[in-house]
């Protein structure tokens, strides 16, 4: 494969291509295809059943937001629930908040975690050895559906809604997410590119309005998804956290000093503002 070109298989009639300069792991595990490679631009390069999920160079915008927007919206974040998430790229942005006492990971697939942390250090970092890490090898679902524990923060950090991560954008599974939360606690969770996945993004944003009283999207520039604008999904139980004042959450990010190459108080006040064709998809 080295020297051939990697095919990304999401759209029917749309492709991306990624030149594979070198293959480093392709395996087979009990849930999904796993390939690991190295590309000149993006470093190395995590996909899942033919799709991307997140490469070296611009990780770092996904995890980022899907990390610090909840967080510092919410203010007094103790403890974390991450949904799949197994790169460890969101737990090392989680765990960067000092305040946050656990870090629950549940990941359905313990290859993808031990992988990553072979051949992708640079995004998770030393995350999984981190004594707040709590990691849960199991199915996220069933998690939810049963744990007694409650959280102030939940990511949904899971593939496209094909295969296993497709009952994680069912009702009955965000119903449970919002029983484990707090009384100001927040789920985000990754709702596709909205411009080449309105239904996926339309569907999340009606099941998440039947469950929590504050529904919304939040958006952020990554690179390796196609067209660019990724579509955060946001719940939350009440409407505090989002209004929570920029002031405040410059203060808080001015004094954890996050070291973040995407995030900012700016781009935390922006990302909520909406172009009209995604709010359309929220009527």
């Amino acid at each position: 494969m080295n020297g051939e070109w990697f095919n990304e298989t999401l759209y029917p009639d749309h492709q991306q291509r990624f030149l594979i300069e070198k293959v480093l792991f392709r395996h087979k595990s009990e849930f999904q295809d796993i390939t690991i490679f190295e590309n000149a631009r993006f470093g190395r390069v995590l996909t899942l059943d033919g799709v991307v999920q997140t490469t070296e160079r611009d990780e770092f915008v996904y995890h980022e937001m899907l990390s610090h927007v909840p967080i510092l919206a919410h203010g007094n974040v103790r403890k974390v629930c991450i949904i799949g998430g197994g790169d460890g790229g969101a737990l090392e942005e989680v765990l960067k908040h000092p305040g946050v006492a656990k870090a629950t990971m549940v990941e359905i697939d313990r290859a993808v975690v031990d992988l990553s942390k072979e051949y992708l250090p640079s995004i998770c970092g030393r995350a999984f050895e981190d004594p707040r890490t709590d990691l849960v090898i199991a199915d996220g679902v069933k998690f939810v559906a049963e744990t007694t524990e409650r959280y102030d923060v939940m990511i949904v950090d899971s593939t496209d809604p094909i295969g296993p991560a497709e009952v994680l954008f069912e009702l009955d599974f965000y119903r449970n997410c919002a029983r484990c939360l707090t009384e100001d606690g927040i789920i985000v969770t990754q709702s596709g590119v909205s411009y080449m996945q309105s239904e996926e993004a339309r569907t999340m944003h009606r099941r998440l309005g039947a469950v929590f009283a504050d529904a919304g999207f939040y958006l952020a520039q990554v690179p390796t998804y196609a067209t660019g604008f990724m579509t955060l999904g946001w719940g939350c139980k009440s409407k505090r956290p989002r209004a929570r004042p920029l002031g405040d959450v410059a203060r808080d990010y001015a004094a954890l000093d996050l070291g973040t190459r995407y995030y900012n108080p700016e781009i935390h006040a922006a990302c909520f503002a909406l172009p009209n064709y995604v709010r359309a998809l929220m009527g």
